[in-house]
């Protein structure tokens, strides 16, 4: 516990600390163990999330400084590696935007905007201003749009995992194709596919609708149950889902369990940059049970004529095929 007389000290301590991690998730290919290193400082104490929200606010309104104010900014001594380039222009963004009085209304980030996306075979971790966090799987895309009244997410691409900071005046809505969730505060999963959008809740109550729909009708989810709204905007109704195996991409694994072929080459193509098919039927249907690393498909390709009886062949473009053996 502080004391009265530590408490400009504690302070100043715990910006530098939320700086430093700001600079972490900002580098690409932040580890699983990072990630829940970074959760878990932000849940010690308030303080801690309040000065990493304040401090992704000041970030996003650099936007609102003068270019030639932040190429000024900018020039750092060379000798200092990227990481600190940011930490130093963050800092000094914070400077700036003491002087111009820009901490006005960044407590309630009500006109946030940013965009984030993932290459193939990347994850990301992100920290959104309200303190909710979302984990984007690979080949994924999404834009954050935040208002007075709502905060909204539009998934144009992948799966990403929700974890969203209660806050009954401004309802969190993601949309994902003809489907849309709406929850306060929860924990789940999106995911939208070429011919559906998948739910998935850990934790909380979601409320899921189709573009097909009157604004009226919506079916609630709870923990471990799920959904899908096809593509005309029809949505199934409610069936059990195992949240853990779902989201284990988080934890850079892929869990197939009782999965087609067809399902297979599908996933393992998310992750690499040419594509893994199946088209002769008998193959496609064959099935799959077994858990493999995300970052490591080829070991996966490996394995596969081991377990059932079919092979791999390398294509002329480089994409690869399951075939018969």
């Amino acid at each position: 516990m502080m004391e009265a007389g530590d408490c400009a000290c504690g302070q100043t301590a715990v910006r530098e600390e939320a700086a430093a991690w700001f600079v972490r998730l900002q580098e690409p290919n932040v580890s699983v163990e990072q990630q829940q290193r970074f959760e878990a400082w932000l849940n010690e104490h308030p303080q801690h999330r309040e000065e990493f929200q304040l401090l992704q606010g000041l970030w996003t309104a650099a936007d609102l400084l003068p270019t030639s104010r932040l190429q000024a900014l900018a020039q750092t001594p060379r000798r200092e590696r990227r990481p600190m380039l940011r930490y130093a222009v963050a800092a000094s963004v914070l400077a700036v935007a003491l002087g111009l009085g820009l901490f006005s209304g960044l407590n309630h980030p009500g006109g946030y905007r940013a965009e984030f996306a993932t290459a193939p075979g990347e994850r990301k971790h992100v920290a959104l201003p309200d303190g909710s966090l979302i984990d984007l799987n690979s080949r994924s895309r999404l834009q954050v749009r935040y208002e007075k009244d709502r905060r909204v997410i539009e998934l144009s691409a992948g799966e990403a995992m929700f974890s969203v900071e209660h806050d009954a005046s401004r309802p969190f809505i993601v949309e994902a194709g003809s489907g849309k969730v709406t929850v306060t505060g929860t924990r789940f999963d999106v995911r939208r596919d070429a011919t559906q959008t998948r739910v998935a809740v850990e934790q909380g109550t979601v409320k899921v609708q189709g573009s097909a729909a009157p604004d009226n009708e919506f079916i609630n989810l709870t923990a471990g149950l799920g959904t899908a709204v096809d593509a005309q905007g029809q949505v199934l109704p409610a069936y059990a889902v195992n949240p853990a195996e779902l989201t284990a991409w988080r934890n850079g694994k892929l869990v197939f369990n009782n999965a087609s072929l067809s399902e297979v080459a599908a996933e393992v193509s998310r992750y690499r940059d040419k594509p893994l098919t199946v088209t002769q039927p008998n193959v496609a249907s064959l099935r799959l049970t077994s858990v493999f690393k995300s970052d490591d498909t080829d070991a996966l390709l490996k394995a596969l004529p081991s377990i059932l009886p079919v092979t791999v062949r390398t294509l002329a473009d480089g994409s690869q095929e399951i075939i018969s053996r």
